[in-house]
């Protein structure tokens, strides 16, 4: 927790009168109360004490908040392992005392801050607000800060840390988390997310300086230090600009009578996307006025989560089969990611992530092949995806000669990796993960939102000029490369050592260190745990993979050409589970695959997650 600091305005004798008993507890909940200046959560931590809430006090003030898959991510509230005035504060401290670590330069190159549009009143606690104080730390360590005027999309953040060269940034947002969400997600200089060593070390240097500086407080300096530059104008300008070195048809673009409906789910996407639609030639989409404008409350969805498919696109779906629009295109809250539907014979069909990315990769590469030089090498081109998503991209690499690389969950080692090879030489076309999240080009080094929605508008025109849907190019790519078939889904669990009992029986399944031979009827061939670093299909046994102690995640090859991953989510309390059936080319049969997909499924929940013992809450449909 860090060395308790002066007592500020608190009565110390209130204190002692309301001790609750616990040495540790009663010296977090000191520190609370000398250090929180906002009166909402201080209250919160007060009405607690003299309720005598003891155990949601210790919940709330003796542990901290820790690097996820996509930063730090909490509910908003008071307490140190909530995202909330006084963590984003002591957050950024740690961040400056790590950066004035790395850098000698770091007070000439500056820090990006952008923000969403969330917020919660009874905390007085709003994204605008955290991404002042981010800045105001800096500031006041004379540090220049480049914060965005407005709201931005998350994919501005990492672009403006690579355009700016700034030396890193930070963007608040829980992208598609419940509106009680917040979080903090850091970029290096790089313009990819933060990985290991840097959260680690970040989190050590957080908990040397707890205590908030001064000037840490003053979120008025953004209006009035020399310092704060706004790189609104810069940043979209440029973004724009570069988003046309990946459209490919403008001239059909302009003539298109193809009709696009955009949904912004009440976050930043809705001006972003319009300029972006602008930038390739189209008309303006059409927006859904209900989720136009930004809410945080999310008052038209039950989850701003456009992942969650048809039943949180009802407006958009609407909408469009009210004005004649064929195709959807829905980013979530922070425009990070794009879900995509299309109208066919008066019914939707609402795209995977693995199915968007089989047709942004055979997208991408016919682009490149039809306009690449003509000594390009495609051995120099590759293309990525996490490994828990679809591997068609490795049935069309090994089909058309270019590379194929996987990654651990997370663009955070998307990104970094992509820049690896970028620095090599190499051409990165494409890369994305299985929950829609899609890296069309490498002008941003992280999901975008933005990008694929117009990427996919200019498929969808090219493919009408074509008499083809987006559906039946699927199919046509999956008759080509081989079908490949794939579930995700989850289930809820509020219990972490619910979910370390299951996983760890996995790892002592029919005795001491030793997994399951099978599932069901199912034969396991090979399990690779990340958790832990084993990998049966390796000869030393080791996984090729980076190991994630802090996560659980183990990955069954079954002999019948199922590959299925059970793994904990790194931003909600869910257990996911990740299926696919790969045929090779020419097995047609999708129906039989699917049915065999669907058994294995079943069998892999009764056998491995065993919901009704565990007491795991299925995903609701």
């Amino acid at each position: 927790m860090g060395e308790c600091g002066a007592p500020g305005d608190v009565n110390s004798n209130v204190l002692v009168a309301r001790s609750t008993g616990d040495a540790q507890l009663d010296k977090a909940v000191w520190q609370w109360l000398s250090w929180d200046k906002n009166e909402k959560t201080k209250e919160q931590i007060e009405n607690l004490l003299q309720n005598g809430k003891h155990e949601e006090l210790r919940n709330r003030l003796c542990c901290r908040l820790t690097f996820g898959t996509a930063g730090l991510r909490s509910a908003m509230g008071a307490g140190f392992c909530y995202i909330n005035d006084l963590t984003v504060i002591q957050s950024t401290q740690g961040m400056y005392k790590y950066l004035e670590r790395c850098f000698s330069d770091f007070k000439q190159r500056g820090f990006v801050v952008g923000y969403d549009t969330r917020g919660q009143v009874t905390s007085n606690c709003s994204s605008k607000k955290l991404a002042k104080l981010t800045a105001a730390v800096l500031l006041a360590k004379d540090v220049p800060v480049y914060f965005f005027s407005t709201y931005v999309p998350t994919p501005f953040v990492p672009y403006a840390v690579q355009q700016l060269k700034a030396v890193a940034g930070v963007m608040i947002t829980a992208s598609h988390n419940r509106k009680e969400d917040n979080g903090y997600k850091v970029y290096w200089e790089n313009g990819a997310q933060i990985t290991s060593p840097h959260d680690k070390e970040i989190i050590k240097c957080i908990e040397e300086c707890v205590e908030p500086w001064n000037g840490s407080w003053n979120e008025n300096l953004v209006d009035t230090s020399p310092l704060r530059q706004d790189p609104l104008k810069k940043i979209c300008d440029c973004y724009m600009e570069d988003l046309k070195k990946i459209c490919y048809h403008r001239e059909l673009n302009t003539q298109t009578n193809l009709k696009f409906v955009h949904t912004s789910f009440h976050g930043v996407g809705h001006d972003y996307v319009q300029l972006a639609f602008k930038a390739f030639g189209f008309q303006p989409p059409i927006p859904v006025p209900e989720q136009k404008d930004p809410d945080p409350d999310f008052s038209t969805v039950k989850c701003p989560n456009p992942e969650e498919g048809e039943s949180v696109l009802e407006l958009s779906l609407r909408l469009a089969e009210k004005e004649n629009a064929k195709v959807v295109v829905a980013t979530d809250p922070d425009a990070d990611r794009l879900a995509v539907a299309e109208q066919q014979n008066g019914c939707w069909k609402v795209f995977t992530g693995n199915e968007l990315a089989a047709l942004f990769g055979w997208w991408m590469f016919s682009c490149w092949k039809e306009n690449c030089s003509q000594d390009a090498d495609v051995k120099n081109v590759y293309m990525l995806a996490t490994t828990v998503s679809s591997k068609i991209l490795r049935a069309i690499a090994l089909k058309e000669g270019f590379h194929f690389e996987e990654t651990l969950p997370g663009f955070k080692w998307i990104g970094s990796r992509v820049k690896n090879l970028l620095d090599n030489g190499k051409e990165v076309l494409f890369a994305f993960e299985e929950s829609i999240g899609f890296m069309c080009g490498t002008s941003v080094l992280d999901k975008d939102g933005v990008s694929a929605a117009v990427v996919t508008a200019e498929m969808a025109a090219y493919l009408e000029s074509k008499n083809l849907t987006l559906a039946q190019k699927l199919i046509e790519i999956y008759e080509t490369y081989g079908y490949h078939i794939s579930k995700t889904s989850y289930f809820l669990c509020y219990d972490p050592p619910t979910i370390k009992r299951i996983f760890e029986k996995l790892r002592n399944f029919d005795g001491p260190q030793s997994y399951p031979s099978s599932c069901g009827t199912y034969n396991i061939l090979h399990v690779r745990d990340i958790t832990t670093g084993y990998d049966s299909s390796q000869p030393n046994k080791t996984s090729v993979l980076p190991v994630s102690k802090s996560s659980q995640m183990i990955t069954f090859t079954f002999q019948n050409g199922c590959v299925a991953t059970l793994r904990t989510s790194g931003t909600e309390p869910k257990i996911k589970y990740y299926a696919e059936m790969c045929a090779l080319p020419g097995q047609s049969d999708r129906t039989l695959l699917e049915e065999e997909l669907q058994k294995l499924i079943e069998a892999l929940i009764e056998n491995f997650l065993e919901p009704d013992k565990n007491g795991l809450i299925w995903r609701s449909t």
